[in-house]
């Protein structure tokens, strides 16, 4: 049951071993050794500058251009949406958020789009938050009890599909595909989907916070034993055999793709700064 309201760079480092800072004050110098038991004469050792290098990789969490354009990433951001959705579910349903991610949904048509998610005892939240504004533009109510089956897997495409994306995701059905009306499943805009996609957000290895929030491992071990509880919850469910978790191919039916083309490479699906206007 689905319900759906308004609302680098590389660095230099000097390695040195155990004992290597005084020879270095003096490997310039000729140091001189006298045996006074024998007539030999002085014998002299030299040493010769050593120093070893070594470069650095670049950070993994640090591309400051890139995540400065996207809108979540701007400081205090991601912690107002946070704060603002769980005073609004707590004022709405009473209920507790147990967990928060910051991730992609792919819609039936391909398009990609910024969500957040939310994980309470009964109800699974998809938000749309613009965090421009810093708002929420659109909260989805999915009952944790009517949600049925999850698949993890690559994304598949038609063979004549013109276009196709990589990677892995997951998809969360509450409902049956049969019953889904041939309008919504060809209608760009449907909100009547039975089934919602995810991926994870491009952002998620700009920082530790991010990696937390967007990754999908993180939010499918929250959701699973979330709904599995919610199953047993709920009294007359009429769902014997309760959740089942696949690992199979995801298949998003697009063959075109035009619109899905213009719209991810885009990113017209997130909050984002796309240059400045006027003079």
């Amino acid at each position: 049951m689905s319900t759906i309201g308004s609302f680098e760079g590389f660095q230099p480092v000097s390695l040195k071993q155990e004992g290597e800072d005084q020879l270095s004050e003096t490997e310039h110098l000729s140091m001189e050794e006298e045996d006074p038991g024998n007539g030999q004469e002085p014998r002299q050792i030299s040493r010769q500058s050593s120093v070893t290098k070594s470069t650095l990789h670049p950070n993994p969490y640090r591309k400051p251009y890139t995540a400065r354009t996207y809108f979540v990433t701007r400081p205090g951001a991601i912690e107002t949406a946070m704060e603002d959705l769980k005073s609004h579910i707590a004022e709405t349903s009473g209920e507790t958020i147990q967990g928060f991610w910051l991730l992609t949904e792919i819609d039936h048509w391909n398009n990609e789009k910024e969500r957040i998610v939310l994980v309470t005892d009964k109800t699974l939240f998809i938000c749309k938050y613009d965090f421009l504004m810093l708002s929420c533009v659109q909260l989805q109510h999915i009952l944790l009890s009517a949600v049925h089956r999850i698949c993890l897997g690559k994304f598949v495409f038609p063979k004549m599909s013109l276009d196709k994306r990589p990677g892995e995701g997951l998809r969360i059905y509450w409902g049956s595909s049969e019953e889904q009306s041939l309008l919504s499943r060809w209608n760009p805009w449907s909100t009547e989907v039975p089934y919602a996609t995810f991926t994870e957000h491009p952002m998620t290895y700009t920082s530790e916070q991010f990696l937390r929030i967007c990754k999908l491992s993180g939010f499918t071990s929250k959701l699973v034993p979330a709904i599995q509880n919610a199953h047993k919850n709920s009294a007359g469910s009429g769902r014997e055999k309760g959740l089942m978790v696949l690992t199979q191919p995801i298949l998003i039916e697009t063959y075109t793709g035009l619109m899905s083309f213009i719209g991810n490479r885009n990113k017209l699906g997130y909050s984002l700064a796309r240059g400045s206007i006027g003079f």
